[in-house]
């Protein structure tokens, strides 16, 4: 029996002594992945996620100018009831909604009209696209600075062959009424280019069938736009339609270089609000707040764009 149970025991230590290093195995295959991906998920939470709890922290707090977070103030919701009560940023989310119709329309049917002008593929659709999507390769900033010198009034560029035709341009940047249009203006040339190329490929992925079907039951060029394209372009447009949307609420350098939010705040949108709060009035809390609200504001936007994407998609199929 001694013998025995001494056997048994030795093959149980033997045993236990083989499966030990399979576990170890067996452990390192798991946690690899998760090594992996450790520099990734310490980046995103460094520069994404650390960022975001720190805006929602320092919205409920009132910071002086200056003193430090010793001298921070917990006031809660104080800075949204500032920022909603502001003057300045009714004017501002007033102007952001200008500017956001006052472009995405016109962009996204110079963007399709684009698409459709050069779906084609021979050598002057090529020619084309390249000319079409040239504006979106130009930094904003360059964009800006070379709008400026053709917005100037009298000397500029614009004014000059307004003024061969008997006409006299106001001044583009320096009138209310007409700088924030200037501003759209600049916004839809840079834009369209880059919107038109998700459009070629929304075209590219429509059924050839379908399109001959509808020839052959004598749709014309109309019809065919109107019963078959947009209708199977609905998942491109809403997809287009929030980061477009997300440009448009995420891109200031151009209101900086022509107009500083003037004349009157009349160019003076929410971006341009909270870069203002932040770093000339020193109101952290207040441009933390602007900013949430901005950032609910687009989220709702954006998840309403994506149900219609989705309605669209499961019509579609």
């Amino acid at each position: 029996m001694s013998l025995a149970g001494t056997t048994f025991e030795g093959i149980e230590s033997g045993a236990a002594a083989e499966a030990r290093p399979r576990r170890r195995r067996r452990l390192r295959g798991r946690l690899f992945p998760y090594a992996l991906l450790a520099p990734s998920l310490l980046f995103l939470g460094l520069f994404t996620y650390l960022p975001v709890v720190r805006v929602v922290v320092e919205s409920l707090y009132d910071r002086p100018h200056g003193t430090g977070a010793v001298a921070a103030t917990f006031v809660g919701l104080g800075n949204y009831s500032k920022v909603l009560a502001d003057p300045a940023f009714r004017q501002a989310a007033l102007n952001n909604l200008v500017y956001a119709l006052g472009t995405l329309i016109p962009t996204l049917v110079l963007a399709l009209a684009f698409a459709l002008a050069v779906q084609r593929s021979n050598r002057l659709s090529a020619v084309l696209r390249t000319v079409f999507f040239f504006p979106s390769l130009v930094p904003l900033v360059a964009a800006a600075s070379l709008f400026f010198f053709i917005f100037l009034p009298g000397v500029g560029l614009l004014d000059y062959y307004l003024a061969k035709i008997g006409i006299n341009g106001p001044n583009w940047l320096g009138d209310s009424d007409v700088a924030l249009w200037s501003v759209i203006g600049l916004t839809v040339w840079k834009n369209a280019g880059y919107y038109m190329l998700f459009y070629i490929a929304g075209l590219q992925n429509i059924p050839r069938d379908t399109i001959e079907a509808a020839l052959i039951d004598g749709a014309n060029a109309w019809q065919r736009l109107r019963y078959v394209i947009l209708p199977a372009l609905l998942p491109t447009t809403s997809f287009v339609v929030v980061i477009a949307l997300i440009n448009l609420l995420t891109s200031v350098d151009h209101v900086i270089v022509l107009t500083h939010g003037g004349p009157s705040n009349a160019t003076n949108l929410l971006l341009y609000y909270i870069f203002q709060s932040a770093h000339e009035n020193f109101e952290i809390g207040k441009a933390a707040a602007a900013t949430l609200l901005s950032v609910v504001v687009l989220l709702a936007i954006s998840l309403a764009s994506m149900r219609i994407m989705g309605r669209g998609s499961h019509h579609e199929a």
